[in-house]
């Protein structure tokens, strides 16, 4: 008995075991992901249930019948079986029609949802029912990869961090992304959706952050050996509190000027929290053009001194102008009320 006893007690220990795995499965469920804390990814989250709700419109009848028909056609329950059957009009429509209309609809959403939520498209609103105050100036972040780490520089303020950002509830953020060596991932789940990071490039991101918290970011792109760790802490505070958090970071660390970011950009793993109380204004510019290094040219042109560095702001595409600021030429549409523009003149007269 003695000798039998330890498996039986291990089958017993299953059970519970499996409940403990479920239950942890629901849990995750609760997450930044289907319980996000930003507007953007609150309206992300919704686009994920409807289509996961189109799509089980044809899953869910479809492993019904195959269950009905294997009961019904079962061999010797006497059913109907007509072997020179070989087409029905009606089975044909309600096989082909049912799919196209949910991709129809797929596709609508698909559409709708890539513009009201391009992440180039400043937001139009905090919450459901509550437009932007256009008084209210976004927050513009600054964003660098790193290997393996994130660097976040504040211009408005003069403070920047590593893989910690705090932003203040209910107010817009604008996010200008770029990466020193290698292709990123930013991703923030509880704020928006991932938006990729590539050096000598620029992204922009537009969110908004609802209510206060901690919660985590990371990098969504392998990117070698210290991807996994890769990870920031994102902070919810109110106006105060973000006052408060950048007071703190400006008395807490050095300045971050060239030869400190040279010696941040070696590859580290497992990076802590840092802190910066003062930033280069150029610094962001010269990592963009890639001229940060002294004696470096810049993707512009221009050498990589410790003078000014013009950042131009990325042009608005016409989805984001009023018709009026389109202009008028040979390929675009003039606006409602303007003459069209005359015709160009083939050669000079003479």
């Amino acid at each position: 008995m003695r000798a039998t006893s330890t498996p039986l007690k291990k089958w017993r220990r299953l059970p519970a075991a499996a409940l403990l795995a479920a239950a942890t499965l629901l849990s995750s469920c609760n997450n930044e992901v289907l319980n996000p804390a930003g507007d953007i990814a609150l309206q992300q989250r919704d686009i994920i249930y409807i289509s996961t709700a189109l799509m089980l419109l044809i899953i869910v009848p479809v492993i019904v019948l195959i269950v009905v028909f294997a009961w019904r056609y079962r061999k010797g329950n006497g059913a109907t079986y007509d072997p020179h059957f070989d087409h029905s009009t009606s089975l044909e429509l309600v096989i082909w029609s049912a799919p196209l209309l949910i991709i129809i609809c797929l596709g609508a959403l698909t559409w709708w949802s890539t513009h009201l939520l391009d992440p180039f498209r400043p937001v139009n609103r905090i919450a459901a029912g509550k437009p932007v105050d256009p008084n209210v100036k976004p927050l513009t972040v600054q964003v660098v990869s790193l290997d393996w780490k994130w660097l976040f520089i504040y211009p408005e303020q003069g403070v920047a961090t590593v893989n910690e950002l705090a932003l203040p509830v209910n107010r817009p953020v604008r996010f200008d992304l770029t990466s020193t060596n290698m292709m990123n991932t930013f991703y923030a789940p509880t704020l928006a959706g991932m938006i990729y990071t590539m050096p000598g490039m620029r992204s922009t991101l537009h969110a908004v952050l609802n209510r206060p918290g901690t919660f985590e970011g990371l990098s969504a792109n392998y990117s070698g050996a210290g991807f996994s760790d890769m990870r920031f802490k994102l902070y919810g505070v109110d106006d105060a509190g973000f006052d408060n958090w950048v007071g703190r970071v400006k008395a807490s660390g050095p300045a971050l000027d060239t030869a400190q970011f040279l010696e941040l950009e070696k590859p580290t793993e497992k990076v802590p929290a840092m802190y910066f109380g003062g930033v280069d204004k150029t610094l962001f510019a010269r990592v963009f053009q890639r001229c940060v290094r002294p004696g470096t040219p810049c993707g512009t042109g221009m050498h990589g001194s410790h003078g000014s560095v013009p950042q131009t702001a990325k042009p608005d595409g016409a989805l984001f102008k009023q018709p009026t600021e389109k202009g008028a030429g040979e390929s675009l549409t003039p606006p409602p009320g303007a003459q069209p523009s005359p015709a160009p003149h083939s050669h000079q007269e003479r």
